[in-house]
């Protein structure tokens, strides 16, 4: 056996963990957007695996903490500003309640490393598959854990890479196992060079990275006509303290108004999450005509606004107006914007956790897509976009995917590129073009490979106008989602165990 050609992780001087953990979190960061360093997250992820390379479960549980304190301290801290400037809460006060949420996420991490070297490690390949592996699983269990948190997945810096040709196969997870098994290539390469090791490591590598070149060009799906959709996706930039103030209602209603004019000539047109401040059914006086002159016009509008039952339930929902039919009411709701948990307990203790319309209901898990003219559309609202297999599940049915938000509540951070990234990697798992409206930014129109055919700026009143493609058939991602991936992972650390309990573990005790 080689001599390691660093000291022992678990040896580490207690300043160098405390440095190094938080490092590599931050490092996954740095890869996704707006920085756009992919390379970084390979490095984070090295560093983390020759953290948790020696050292024992106890220590592991602790540098996984550090690890993902970095990780969503660095890429999460947006909920600062929707807790201090939109939640009205004192900086003291919402620098902690952002401290409790990414420390709590962190311990998702802390977990996973204590699992990782304890069961995970000891197998054969367990620092190099095994590695990789339980590194999807966690990111599956944020996926759904307590409602679910599917952000600052390794696999979203990759949208634009050759492991982008992966995607429509395996999905996200698969880039993010590709991007870990990487990392734990160049990690044990590091810590034992010779010359068998690079060529070994170097061969998988090539393989793995070559084979997502190959796929790129891979046409999984096909047009539905040659002419495309006309499209026009409008962007208001109305201030989220004027957005729910009742006085400014009138002057909202006319800025629509005055902006829908032109749209008309439009196949669709497309307005952001909540775009009439008012309940559906108290819009009448405003949307009716509207709905009017866009169906007289061949024009199908579809805009976000909320809604109630007759139970008197409100809903977040997205309608389709004019050549338009539908209603889609939003499933996954954000805790604390859209509903608030122990609500009896919270309610009135702070500004935010009564936030504008935080009493939503969810809505049915069976609903089908809107009418867009003859064709079919998958709706998302805002958080949505970012659970890859609720889109999938949508777009099994639809041929155009179309998602709203209010990213206001990001102000100017990092937040809003970050779900931009996400709504990318949506539309090229499911072979879809995707549609954006947003009220501030980033609205835009993505084709079928997940790239920007056009987009607004920021923070700016904004009509984006462009060209939509229908797309017909299924990805293999479409069809199938995660689970054969998660079952084929699942299989594998099963195989390493039982490799390890009927001849590893025997050879050892034998010695």
């Amino acid at each position: 056996m080689s001599t390691p050609v660093s000291p022992p992780a678990s040896a580490l001087p207690r300043w160098q963990v405390l440095l190094l953990a938080p490092l590599g979190g931050a490092l996954v960061t740095l890869s996704l957007a707006p920085f756009h360093l992919w390379p970084l997250a390979v490095v984070g992820c090295a560093i983390y695996a020759y953290l948790l390379a020696s050292c024992t479960p106890g220590q592991a549980f602790r540098r996984g903490w550090l690890f993902g304190f970095g990780l969503f301290g660095s890429g999460a801290s947006w909920v600062y500003v929707s807790i201090h400037v939109y939640g009205n809460a004192g900086v003291t006060l919402a620098a902690f309640l952002t401290l409790i949420f990414c420390a709590g996420l962190g311990l998702l991490h802390a977990l996973q490393a204590w699992l990782y070297t304890r069961i995970v490690r000891p197998l054969p390949g367990g620092m190099l598959l095994g590695f990789a592996a339980f590194w999807v699983f966690g990111e599956w269990l944020r996926s759904w854990l307590l409602t679910g948190f599917p952000w600052l997945y390794l696999g979203y810096a990759h949208v634009d890479t050759w492991l982008a040709g992966w995607a429509p196969i395996t999905g996200v997870y698969g880039l993010s196992f590709a991007v870990a098994f990487t990392a734990s290539c160049v990690f044990l390469t590091w810590r034992s060079p010779q010359p068998a090791t690079v060529l070994s490591y170097g061969g998988l590598l090539a393989t793995l990275w070559g084979g997502g070149l190959m796929l790129k060009p891979i046409e999984w799906v096909a047009p539905a006509s040659e002419k495309p959709l006309s499209v026009a996706i409008y962007q208001p930039n109305i201030p989220q303290e004027q957005k729910w103030d009742r006085r400014r209602y009138q002057s909202i209603l006319a800025q629509y108004e005055r902006a829908v004019r032109p749209m008309f000539d439009k196949d669709l047109v497309l307005w952001p999450e909540s775009a009439i401040p008012r309940v559906a059914d108290r819009a009448g006086d405003f949307l009716d005509p509207i709905a009017r002159r866009a169906s007289l016009s061949d024009t199908v509008l579809i805009t976000g606004i909320p809604t109630r039952d007759s139970q008197n339930r409100y809903f977040n929902s997205i309608i389709a107006l004019g050549q338009g039919k539908g209603q889609y009411d939003k499933q996954r709701l954000v805790p604390f914007g859209e509903y608030v948990p122990l609500e009896d307990q919270l309610r009135g203790l702070i500004d935010f956790f009564d936030l504008p319309m935080s009493d939503f209901s969810r809505g049915d898990r069976k609903q089908g897509p809107l009418e867009a003219g003859n064709h079919r559309v998958a709706p998302l609202i805002c958080y949505e976009i970012v659970y890859p297999e609720l889109v999938a599940r949508s777009a099994q049915r639809a041929e155009l995917l179309i998602t709203i938000s209010n990213d206001s509540w990001f102000g100017a951070s990092i937040g809003p590129l970050q779900h931009l990234q996400m709504a990318r990697m949506r539309a090229l798992e499911n072979g879809r073009y995707l549609l954006r409206g947003t009220n501030n930014g980033v609205s835009a129109i993505i084709d079928h490979r997940g790239k920007i055919t056009a987009r607004t700026e920021q923070f700016v009143e904004s009509t984006l106008v462009g060209d939509a493609q229908v797309m017909l058939g299924n990805t293999p991602f479409t069809s199938f989602g995660s689970k054969p991936l998660l079952i084929a992972l699942g299989l594998l650390l099963g195989s390493m165990g039982l490799m390890y309990r009927t001849l590893w573990r025997d050879d050892y005790n034998g010695d």
